[in-house]
């Protein structure tokens, strides 16, 4: 076995990490204020597109999402440019990403009473956005296996990582509801500061690419023909229980960010305690997590737990001020767990492809989970919309004066779909397979391998 201490350690820049973070963590900004709700709720409740058509403008953006992640990953795997494989994507895709989100707030003339107009212009627009967030997304969740080759120096950029996205979950949940406009009410503010948004979070995504490089001895490496590439992942029992897990994680926390929109709009609640209760439960929940990351299966199966008892206790509680503060606390564990706990599975799923194929495969991986937890976006927004549709909620009302059918429609659509797959996936992860002594053994032996890699790149 290789000796460690022998391996020349790599060293990122701060400003590499702070800045391919920064960059990552505005990405996902703009992606959870579109598949969070804010745009579904911009098109039907000031504008007055009808709800069913916005659901099927979901189903069929989650129709393409089908194809696009997967044929992107293998794509970036292959590309040759000077700067790269990733960056060039980054840098020249930031313009037009940042275009696309501004184009969503534009109220164009004659659509405002044309119900096929709106539906038309919200599909292409979700559509162009989703694309362009594909390119970069993509690009910069392989980033760090670019920049560096040993898992110390890849490490050091995902715990800053975790800290921007965190951000990045925040700043939807607690400044979208305060800036949306309701019917009747003047939306040019809105539009003004969604283009800020989108303006400054270009800025920073073409700017991070001037301060990281790739490493591109992945290169050199053979890789299976698309088709194969696809089939290979599934293969991997485990990536077949991660997936049911990353797609209710995905499900769970978009049904949750669409769903504080109408909450507060309708249900009398002070919202300052119940971000401070999200808040403390995020802290905790990562202080937890990381002491718990050596045994990632048991750290899941009590974080679906906790996030699935906060679901449920909202869908039938939470319109009693005591019981929204503990759910959303728990939310707040349930969220830590996304961000830090998933991409930590994520990595021995890899490790086990790895084990099985012979072969580094992150990009192909990426565009797999992706092509499986899109979908959850639109489901989740569809879902919502048909659910609260059904309990009698009325889209052209002004805010709080919802029926009391309709409010208890948004906390059922809100909590109740993603507590039981939470809690299904509680269930199924007692046979998730990559955990004990077999399993450290492997994890072991890939290191071995992964020592002489880091020998012959690093030197």
């Amino acid at each position: 076995m290789t000796n460690a201490s022998a391996i020349k350690e790599e060293f990122v820049p701060w400003s590499s990490r702070i800045m391919v973070s920064a960059a990552d963590g505005a990405v996902a900004m703009l992606q959870g204020m579109i598949g969070g709700g804010a745009l579904t709720y911009y098109f039907t409740r000031w504008r007055g597109l009808d709800p069913g058509y916005a659901g099927i403008v979901w189903l069929l953006f989650g129709l393409w999402n089908a194809f696009n992640d997967p044929l992107f990953g293998y794509i970036s795997d292959r590309t040759k440019h000077k700067l790269g494989r990733r960056i060039p994507y980054i840098r020249y895709g930031a313009p037009l990403f940042a275009l696309a989100f501004v184009a969503c707030w534009l109220n164009l003339p004659g659509t405002q009473t044309d119900q096929i107009a709106m539906f038309a212009q919200m599909l292409v627009l979700l559509f162009a956005f989703d694309t362009l967030y594909t390119v970069i997304a993509t690009s910069l969740y392989i980033m760090p296996y670019e920049m560096a080759v040993s898992n110390k120096a890849r490490g050091s950029i995902i715990i800053w990582k975790v800290l921007f996205n965190a951000l990045a979950i925040a700043a939807p949940l607690i400044i979208i509801p305060i800036i949306q406009p309701g019917p009747n009410q003047d939306a040019d503010p809105f539009r003004w500061i969604m283009t800020a948004f989108g303006v400054g979070v270009g800025v920073i995504i073409f700017s991070s690419t001037f301060f990281y490089r790739e490493k591109n001895f992945q290169q050199a490496e053979g890789q299976f023909p698309l088709i194969q590439s696809f089939r290979e992942c599934f293969k991997n029992f485990s990536f077949i229980v991660f997936e049911v897990l990353s797609f209710t994680v995905i499900y769970a926390q978009t049904g949750l960010m669409q769903g504080v929109l109408y909450y507060f709009d309708e249900l009398k609640i002070a919202p300052l305690p119940l971000f401070a209760a999200l808040g403390v439960g995020v802290i905790v929940g990562l202080v937890a997590w990381v002491r718990l990351r050596q045994n990632v299966k048991g750290a899941m199966r009590a974080m679906t737990l906790l996030f699935a008892i906060g679901c449920l206790a909202l869908a039938f509680g939470g319109g009693v001020f005591i019981v929204a503060i503990a759910c959303f606390f728990l939310l707040g564990l349930g969220f830590s767990g996304g961000m830090f706990l998933v991409p930590l599975m994520n990595g021995d799923v890899i490790d086990a492809d790895e084990h099985r194929t012979g072969l580094r495969r992150e990009g192909m991986y990426a565009g797999v989970n992706s092509f499986i937890t899109k979908p959850a976006i639109s489901i989740a927004q569809a879902v919502f919309l048909w659910i609260t549709t059904a309990f009698g909620y009325n889209q052209s009302l002004d805010k709080g004066l919802q029926s009391a059918s309709a409010q208890m429609g948004i906390l059922i659509g809100w909590g109740l779909v993603p507590g039981l797959l939470l809690f299904l996936c509680f269930v199924l992860l007692r046979w998730y397979p990559l955990a004990g002594a077999e399993w450290d053994t492997i994890k072991s032996a890939l290191a071995a391998r992964h020592e002489e890699k880091e020998r012959a790149m690093v030197g």
